[in-house]
């Protein structure tokens, strides 16, 4: 099956009933997309699949062969972080971090639709993502921050 993952075109041999976010992660090595709750419900595990937020615990490897699919360490422009990134670690917005990848996978996907988004728009967008430690105020801040409207402490 071909798969274009982070820009980089690959040939991987693997069973089609496989998610892709088991093929990310132990085929391929990229570890930063984190498996979660499995059910699609928390959001550790979104990718970009040709720019949307997708949920790779429960998308099957077979639908996203030939498509564009970014992970959070291809989101970065060399050793440039992603404007997200950067926003979140200027703003802290993670503690344990086991969340982090997938917030920001959504907000980029997010920022790039909308550049201006308003808190509900964010807070929309990242309805289905699930903090355990509870930093969603620095996360909103964060977010905010990326897209130029402010954020500031």
């Amino acid at each position: 099956m071909h798969l274009k993952v982070n820009d980089e075109s690959l040939e991987v041999a693997v069973d089609a009933e496989r998610t892709l976010l088991s093929v990310l992660r132990h085929e391929l090595g990229l570890m930063g997309t984190k498996y979660g709750c499995g059910e699609g419900n928390c959001g550790a595990c979104t990718v970009l699949i040709d720019g949307e937020a997708t949920r790779s615990c429960i998308t099957p490897v077979t639908s996203a062969g030939g498509r564009e699919i970014t992970t959070i360490e291809g989101l970065a422009n060399g050793d440039e972080l992603h404007p997200v990134q950067e926003a979140f670690v200027e703003h802290t917005a993670f503690q344990c971090a086991y969340c982090t990848s997938g917030f920001i996978m959504s907000s980029a996907a997010l920022l790039d639709r909308n550049p201006s988004p308003s808190d509900a728009q964010i807070q929309s967008a990242l309805s289905g993502h699930i903090c355990r430690c509870g930093a969603y105020g620095r996360i909103l801040k964060a977010v905010k921050s990326a897209s130029g409207e402010g954020g500031a402490e």
